[in-house]
């Protein structure tokens, strides 16, 4: 009778190493699950950032088009004063939308965790904004001159 409870003990003590054995293996799984949760995160936010980017760049667009259309259409319309005044703010108001859509993308408070999606080239944002900026500013002077 000694026997049973030494091996009732004995197969205890198999059975809490399986188990611990089972926990170590469990936890590796949960750390692996928590930095790929971290890396999708970091590219939900890049991409959130690029999104937000893309808003800033379609309004500016929008705006331009509108300055443009609204001293074509307005011109008959309303005073010419008015009409040129219009144009000019929404113009404006593009060239505000395409410098802050590039300050915006720039000026990050907190840095995100490192995405595993590669982000747009800094370059890349500075030109094609320096050059819709500059656009701008030759629609501008366009209208100053007709």
């Amino acid at each position: 009778m000694a026997g049973a409870p030494e091996a009732k003990a004995a197969a205890a003590q198999t059975k809490l190493a399986e188990s611990a054995g089972t926990l170590v293996d469990s936890a590796i799984v949960q750390q692996d699950s928590a930095d790929r949760r971290t890396q999708l995160a970091g590219d939900r936010t890049l991409l959130a950032a690029e999104r937000t980017y893309a808003a800033w760049l379609r309004t500016g667009l929008a705006a331009l088009a509108a300055g443009i259309g609204a001293k074509a259409l307005l011109a008959d319309a309303v005073a010419p004063w008015l009409a040129t005044a219009s144009a000019v703010v929404l113009i404006l108001l593009a060239e505000f939308c395409f410098v802050a859509g590039v300050w915006r993308q720039f000026m990050r408070v907190v840095p995100p965790p490192k995405p595993d999606a590669p982000r747009l080239p800094d370059w890349l944002l500075i030109v094609f904004n320096g050059f819709l900026v500059l656009l701008g500013g030759a629609v501008l002077v366009g209208l100053a001159i007709h």
